[in-house]
């Protein structure tokens, strides 16, 4: 199974075009904040959204969009997050009817996404007043349509690989923004996803809902879990490979395909959490099964004083153990080992549950570095996991703070 990266993001796939614009729904910013991706060819599309009972306009019309399995395009904007407003459901159909005037791409196949302050009323004036220079900019810019849905982000996330599904080379590609509110179930933060590959959409929908169980659900930054969270696949079927429409060599080429892309977006949206220095792995291993080592991993990367200990650089790997009793699964705490290692090395700091003797200088070393592996061994069984966020700083505070002021 080949997969290599490539560049490109949403647009490396056949017949994806993108751009990004600012039109002033971020009146007081002088950063882009409307985004399009559009494909030549009527797409399968498949998504998945937050489990928060809050939830916004944007969710509720891609949800509609999609039920017949299919779109075309995705406009989204940042600034905004066209939540728990009155004219929500209106706003977001307006913006569906946008692409439509000025892309001739139908209003029901166009996926909407926003992101931004709660509760803030909007208008859709902005975007009114921006399609026209938005549409003719369409091209390869990838790049320019992630810079446009960035809220609290200091990087860019895109990625993109290829592969081979019955011999024909296919692209897969997208673009993401996380960086605060990180605490997904069953979705993630706004995670756009193109292929050429020429997939069903069961086949895709079972793809993605596999998927996140093992990227997006397994990333925190601040526990909380968004309400626009959304992550859409849109497969326009232009590298032309044989129709996968069951399971079998090429589904799981697919399913690996896209795995590298969501394992990429994941690592970099929790090293880019609000305020962090450091990206903060637990991989955990010896659990009894895999989801027993999921709820641990998580339990430990979501632990606030963990967190702090990481920014810190201070070997605390007492606070590990903890967040390992208190995640809620059964573990037998007198067989679990925990080392931290980085780029600077590796220490051991416990063993059979009970503290080692270690090197507190060699463990400050170890720490300091801006990616640290939480290695967790619970010694019974052959489950593992892996999950991925960071350390917590005062700079979190700080952004958090006046986050809407």
């Amino acid at each position: 199974m080949d997969i290599s990266f490539i560049p490109g993001g949403v647009c490396a796939a056949r017949g994806f075009r993108a751009n990004g614009i600012r039109c002033g729904i971020k009146a007081s910013s002088k950063k882009r904040d409307l985004a399009l991706i559009v494909s030549e060819k009527r797409c399968t599309a498949a998504a998945v959204y937050t489990a928060n009972l809050v939830r916004s306009a944007p969710i509720k019309v891609t949800k509609a969009h999609l039920a017949d399995g299919y779109a075309q395009a995705v406009i989204c904007n940042s600034g905004n997050a066209n939540t728990c407003n009155a004219n929500g459901v209106e706003i977001a159909e307006g913006m569906s009817a946008l692409v439509e005037r000025y892309t001739g791409i139908k209003a029901g196949d166009v996926i909407v996404g926003s992101t931004g302050v709660i509760g803030q009323q909007m208008t859709l004036t902005p975007m009114e007043n921006g399609m026209a220079e938005l549409v003719k900019g369409l091209g390869d810019h990838s790049d320019l349509a992630e810079n446009a849905i960035m809220t609290t982000d200091t990087v860019p996330k895109e990625v993109a690989v290829e592969f081979e599904a019955g011999g024909v080379k296919c692209r897969l590609g997208g673009i993401a923004k996380g960086s605060g509110m990180i605490h997904p179930n069953m979705a993630t933060m706004l995670v756009f996803v193109t292929t050429d590959c020429a997939i069903t959409a069961e086949m895709l929908q079972r793809a993605v809902s596999e998927d996140v169980k093992t990227s997006f659900n397994m990333v925190s930054v601040d526990g909380d879990t968004s309400t626009n969270d959304t992550f859409a696949v849109m497969a326009n079927g232009m590298a032309g490979n044989k129709l996968i429409d069951s399971g079998g060599e090429d589904f799981e080429t697919f399913r690996a395909a896209l795995h590298a892309v969501t394992v990429k977006l994941c690592r970099m949206i929790a090293k880019d959490g609000e305020g962090a220095t450091k990206l903060v792995t637990c991989l955990l291993t010896g659990a009894a099964d895999d989801d027993t080592a999921k709820v641990v991993a998580k339990s430990v990367i979501c632990s606030s004083l963990t967190k702090a200990a990481m920014f810190g650089a201070d070997a605390n790997w007492g606070r590990v153990l903890c967040a390992i009793g208190y995640s809620g699964s059964k573990v037998d705490v007198e067989r679990v080992d925990v080392s931290f290692r980085s780029k600077a090395g590796k220490v051991d700091v416990c063993k059979n549950g009970a503290g080692i003797p270690f090197s507190e200088e060699e463990a400050k070393k170890v720490l300091l570095e801006d990616e640290i592996d939480i290695l967790v061994d619970l010694n019974s069984g052959d489950g593992a996991a892996e999950a991925w966020g960071c350390d917590l700083t005062y700079d979190y505070v700080k952004i958090n703070g006046d986050y809407r002021t």
